[in-house]
């Protein structure tokens, strides 16, 4: 089964109303829940969430939802790949880098980078597959490459051409939607972006305020989501910084505008440590992939940040008492 994280479909409930429409109802509709949206790390099954969109798509009346949706968002939507990847010297390692971390945020996609003439073409690739099709997703997921190559080139996202091989949904769809889609290619040979060669040799454009601004707003949400639980916070800070292999106390002190000694003694006033909840996150994380069979044991153990798999292998046996290959079978046959 291919997953991705919640955190893809950010502003859904939002947007749905806004049309509309009953978010809660598509949910389960798809076979989901709201709760699964309150954490942007949460996984959700790639299928399903083919299928929430195309359902959504026909209820709210809105052929280009997709595309729709992208728009209301940022980068930031990928989790910290953003940050990680847009950290290279230029856009064209960055655009590179783009499958080497893809798989920490979902699972089933692939982005193919050729070079044709004087244009660069990014073309999204996908091994999932949906009984309503693929469409909804495709327009979101190609949305959000736009987001972020607009974002390191500091472009609007209505300068980067996007492709799409489904055919238009509507044929007046200029005087339908006016400019906000103006130049966009339906019809194409691939799903994805192009834009040109030279803009490769770019350094990246780190967007500070917006970073910090997401940061500000994650800190109210761990507020409002745990209240009365700084090792809840914690917990959920781990499981959000872990694929980026920046987890260490003094970055998840940070976050929660605390200093390490601060955070690790309030930790023990409650009968708890950051060594112990990272430990409780890893496993807890571990063994939903493991159950799901998302992803190889070797890139489970680099998602959760061990340095080596062997590491993983024996802290997994350690505390669960088999091995990780033992307990993803022992997992399908329940």
């Amino acid at each position: 089964m291919f997953l991705i994280r919640s955190g893809a479909i950010e502003g859904y409930t939002r947007l749905v109303a806004a049309l509309g429409g009953n978010p809660v109802r598509l949910l389960a509709a798809a076979g989901l829940s709201e709760s699964l949206l309150r954490n942007p790390n949460t996984y959700l099954s790639y299928s399903k969430l083919a299928e929430l969109l195309e359902i959504t798509a026909i209820a709210c009346s809105e052929p280009l939802f997709g595309l729709r949706l992208a728009r209301t968002q940022t980068s930031t939507v990928l989790g910290d790949i953003s940050v990680t990847v847009s950290q290279q010297p230029t856009v064209g390692d960055a655009f590179a880098n783009i499958n080497k971390h893809l798989y920490l945020h979902a699972r089933g996609v692939h982005v193919a980078q050729q070079q044709r003439g004087e244009e660069v073409q990014l073309e999204l690739k996908f091994e999932i597959t949906s009984s309503r099709g693929l469409n909804q997703l495709v327009q979101l997921s190609v949305g959000q490459l736009a987001n972020f190559a607009a974002e390191i080139l500091a472009l609007s996202n209505h300068a980067i051409s996007i492709y799409l091989r489904q055919p238009a949904p509507v044929s007046d769809i200029g005087l339908r939607y006016g400019k906000t889609y103006e130049g966009m290619k339906f019809d194409a040979n691939s799903d994805g972006i192009r834009l040109s060669a030279k803009l490769l040799a770019r350094k990246p454009r780190h967007d500070e305020e917006a970073l910090r601004r997401h940061f500000e707003d994650y800190i109210q949400l761990l507020k409002q989501r745990y209240p009365d639980s700084l090792q809840d916070q914690v917990r959920d800070i781990i499981g959000q910084a872990l694929p980026s292999g920046e987890c260490s106390l003094e970055r998840v002190a940070a976050i929660l505008e605390l200093h390490p000694r601060v955070l690790q003694k309030r930790l023990q006033l409650q009968g708890s440590s950051y060594v112990a909840l990272l430990q409780e996150t890893r496993l807890t994380i571990a063994r939903e992939h493991l159950r799901f069979k998302s992803m190889s044991i070797t890139e489970l153990a680099l998602n959760l940040g061990y340095a080596d798999v062997s590491v993983f292998s024996r802290s997994f046996r350690r505390l669960t008492g088999m091995s990780a290959r033992q307990w993803r079978d022992s997992a399908g046959r329940i």
